[in-house]
């Protein structure tokens, strides 16, 4: 375990408490000392007992002197601080001092090595940093292995995990450190290595996300006389769109007649209660920096004549109004591209109402832009431009066409 701040530190124990041998190392002989003596390096619940219990039996001990760990073990772990540097990035002094001692000892080894980092590192900075050791390095297997532990609660969300993610190219390796969380008894995520650097950052982002959403609901139905504990509480119950997987998949910027809509209502109502409330004042804007993305790929590509399945701001319906697909075609049409759209379930004799004046406001010619069928959109088209989730009969059609298709939504079928 090289580092015994909070997160080695809990690491180290609670591995050694698991029934593994584990040797701690640090640069600073207090923490050292205090793992030799049995005690904790700092306070947290239920620490100082797993410390006290494994150095006891023997299955964890502490050196400043890496070499006589290295030489003997099979996993080095490491969780060294990467703190702020002050423009925002990250301070990878301690790791960049690690990986360096782990040049001069890995050439002595005859035996595979598992490097797994724990410290949280942005995608691609461990690749980077294994790019000096030595090319006679081959014994050496790198993965990312990134905790999840919150300081006051580490030692039991280390025992029960609500997550555990290993990523590497190496499938020996990436087995070899999932292995050390069995006797847990829980499911193992193995992805790729750039993807586990990634998640914990995703992780943390979305924390704050959410607290600084329920902070913001908070403050606004205070301010509307309405109870923000109720209001979360009860948006919490429903597990089927809140608190669950549901429009949490990359794809196209939303639409529709309610979101855009209500975040509209939500934040005026909030300017005329002077109160700022700029995560809820963000959502539009990124969503419209979403789209100008979609537009640009689209626009970058060779092709003149652009085949767009789906015009509804998503599938299986006909609502057309605040559709995203839509304020797209008209820039790409604007940009002097040749469209023929495709939706299955937009006929232009049956629209009415609201629904057609959104329609023909925005595409004037909609009548000449719309394909009789998916297989005549196909054979006109150089390039497919999937702006809606594809049945998988129509999908399967879109990928046998031949044709290089760009999915905004990330939902085509594969042939």
């Amino acid at each position: 375990m090289l580092g015994l701040g909070y997160v080695g530190s809990v690491t180290a124990a609670c591995l050694a408490h698991l029934g593994h041998r584990v040797f701690g190392i640090d640069r600073d002989e207090i923490k050292v000392h205090s793992i030799l003596d049995g005690r904790a390096p700092f306070y947290e619940p239920g620490l100082e007992e797993l410390v006290r219990e494994s150095v006891s039996a023997g299955r964890l001990t502490a050196s400043r002197d890496p070499g006589p760990a290295l030489a003997e073990s099979d996993v080095a772990l490491i969780c060294v601080g990467t703190p702020s540097a002050p423009n925002g990035n990250l301070g990878l002094e301690q790791l960049e001092r690690v990986f360096a001692e782990l040049q001069q000892h890995v050439a002595r080894r005859q035996r595979p090595l598992v490097v797994a980092v724990r410290s949280t590192v942005f995608p691609g900075t461990t690749e980077e940093l294994v790019a000096g050791f030595p090319a006679d390095s081959s014994q050496v297997s790198l993965v990312s292995n990134p905790e999840f532990l919150r300081e006051g609660a580490a030692v039991r969300d280390f025992l029960e995990p609500s997550l555990v993610v290993v990523g590497g190219s190496s499938p020996e390796a990436v087995d070899t450190v999932a292995r050390l969380y069995a006797p847990l008894g829980v499911e193992v995520c193995r992805v790729s290595l750039r993807t586990a650097e990634m998640i914990k950052y995703c992780c943390n982002a979305f924390h704050a996300l959410k607290i600084a959403f329920a902070n913001e609901v908070g403050a606004l139905a205070s301010r509307l006389a309405v109870s923000p504990e109720e209001v979360m509480e009860t948006l919490c119950r429903d597990v089927r769109l809140n608190i669950s997987p549901a429009y949490l998949q990359p794809g196209f910027a939303f639409g529709g007649s309610c979101l855009p809509k209500d975040l509209r209502a939500l934040n005026y109502r909030a300017l005329r209660l002077d109160l700022k409330l700029p995560l809820l004042e963000a959502i539009l804007p990124s969503n419209e920096r979403h789209l100008e993305r979609a537009v640009r790929e689209v626009l970058d590509l060779p092709a003149q004549r652009l085949g767009i399945f789906g015009l509804a701001f998503k599938e299986n319906t006909d609502d057309l109004r605040e559709s995203p697909v839509i304020a797209a075609v008209e820039q790409w049409v604007g940009k002097g591209r040749d469209v023929r759209i495709v939706d299955p379930h937009i006929q232009l004799d049956a629209i009415y109402g609201s629904n057609r004046s959104f329609l023909v406001n925005s595409l004037p010619h909609i009548g000449r832009l719309l394909a009789a069928d998916l297989d005549e959109m196909l054979e006109w088209s150089e390039c497919v431009v999937v702006a809606q989730k594809a049945s998988p009969e129509m999908a399967r059609k879109i990928a046998a066409s031949g044709k290089p298709v760009v999915d905004l939504v990330r939902a085509r079928a594969k042939p």
